[in-house]
């Protein structure tokens, strides 16, 4: 279509839209309609737009389901079908992401691009070609050293909070790709990620105080058009109201609390992504998975003063054969009966295969292991008491966390925003009346990592 078609119909009265578009009907080619198909123009919302000004990055923060991914895609391919001339990057958290998001993905490169001007994918060179000579190249963040040498013009890096943080991973691939950044005359770099407060994250954004980066962003509720209701509504019931939700689903970059135990930045720097096998075996049949992994699973129990109080902590973490514990699961419930928590005690210890229950005595541990026998379950129980307070007993394992010895095999959503609330000095400045899920996981990892373990010792007489 041509240009003066383009600038009648987005000028135009918003009430005599629909008429001048079927005035307009009989008067455009296929191949024109198919190319108002693919205009992004017609349906994007105000984040997954690229500003203006001389920036040097656009930084996209949204929450999940946000669109970023398609700004990011829509971006290349405006920049790709107007200059044959450019080489871009594609920086994903791996390279199997970067073929399946960014490239072949629902809202990847190739699905948004129109027929006539679809870019090639070649899979064993890592490269996509556009009919008019443009390319495109893909790169692993967790192969920072790839991205030494090669030049390009322009570069799309995807969930950057993701990027991997070990040996300053994320920053290396950050900085190799910016200093391979000059070919063409005005380089610039998009990235697109769920807010998460990483050193990488953290650092683009104080950029924009220099105006070397702009920043859009909003939550997935600005999308709501092109996401199913059903999934919006799921997200609400199990995120809404928690902090974590304020980032993951409102788009935030959340500020860490002074004086807390635990920040955000800690947490981020210890999960971990279970995939393949082992995340299969996470959500169903464990024997398998964890068999050559595991020395201990336990399951720490923090069980509610009433019926209608707090919720009742119940997490599950294990210790590694490599001396390290991971945080598996919170199968904590709400609102339940003594009866009702306790069976929910029994039922994740026997779907966790789990090696101890250790449940705090001070608020109905007898009853928890008087379930668990009643289940028969061949599980040692063992209770214990509290004498100091939630936070006094928590900071030993803030420790671990700081050494590095604790992992997150997922994203605990109300477990997390409960630690960050745990202070320094004894006081709780978290979401509820009581760290309930942060104290049980308190009990499982000090029975996995703290407390001391006898053995029998042999005299010999002689």
């Amino acid at each position: 279509m041509t240009e003066t078609a383009l600038g009648f119909l987005y000028d135009a009265d918003p009430s005599k839209t629909e008429q001048w578009i079927g005035a307009l009907a009989d008067r455009i080619t296929r191949e024109e309609r198919d190319e108002m198909a693919h205009d992004f123009r017609y349906s994007a919302h105000a984040g997954q737009i690229a500003p203006p000004g001389d920036w040097r990055v656009w930084l996209v923060m949204g929450g999940r389901g946000f669109g970023k991914t398609r700004a990011g895609a829509e971006w290349v391919r405006s920049i790709a079908e107007s200059d044959g001339t450019v080489r871009i990057a594609l920086v994903g958290a791996s390279l199997g992401e970067a073929r399946s998001v960014m490239v072949e993905g629902e809202s990847g490169l190739v699905a948004c691009s129109p027929p006539h001007c679809r870019p090639l994918f070649e899979p064993s060179l890592h490269r996509l070609r556009w009919p008019n000579g443009a390319q495109a190249f893909l790169y692993s963040a967790a192969e920072p050293e790839s991205l030494r040498g090669p030049q390009h013009s322009h570069a799309w890096c995807d969930e950057i909070a993701k990027w991997p943080a070990a040996h300053e991973r994320a920053m290396r691939c950050w900085d190799n790709l910016s200093l391979g950044l000059r070919l063409g005359g005005d380089q610039r770099i998009v990235a697109t990620t769920t807010p998460r407060s990483t050193a990488l994250v953290r650092r683009l954004v104080d950029g924009a105080e220099s105006g070397d980066t702009a920043i859009t962003g909003g939550a997935t509720q600005d999308n709501a058009a092109h996401l199913p209701a059903r999934f919006i509504a799921a997200m609400e019931r199990d995120f809404g109201g928690t902090t974590l939700g304020r980032q993951e689903l409102g788009g935030e970059l959340l500020t860490e609390t002074e004086g807390a135990l635990w920040s955000r930045t800690l947490i981020e720097s210890c999960r971990i992504e279970l995939t393949g096998d082992l995340a299969g075996d996470l959500a169903g049949d464990l024997a398998g998975g964890l068999a050559g992994m595991a020395t201990r699973i336990v399951i720490g129990v923090d069980p509610p003063a009433s019926a209608h109080g707090d919720a009742c902590g119940i997490v599950v973490a294990m210790l590694g054969s490599d001396g390290c514990a991971t945080v598996l699961a919170d199968a904590s419930i709400e609102r339940a009966s003594p009866e009702r928590w306790a069976r929910a005690v029994a039922t994740t210890a026997r779907v966790w295969q789990a090696d101890r229950v250790v449940v705090e005595a001070n608020q109905g541990g007898e009853m928890v292991e008087t379930v668990l026998r009643a289940a028969d379950l061949a599980l040692p129980v063992r209770r214990v008491h509290a004498r100091q307070g939630k936070s006094a007993r928590a900071e030993p394992v803030a420790a671990l966390y700081e050494a590095g010895r604790v992992r997150h095999a997922g994203v605990f959503a109300l477990l997390e925003d409960q630690l960050c609330g745990l202070m320094t000095g004894g006081t709780y400045e978290g979401p509820g009346r009581s760290p309930d899920r942060a104290d049980a996981l308190v009990w499982a990892l000090t029975e996995l990592m703290l407390r001391k373990h006898t053995s029998p010792r042999i005299h010999l007489l002689t």
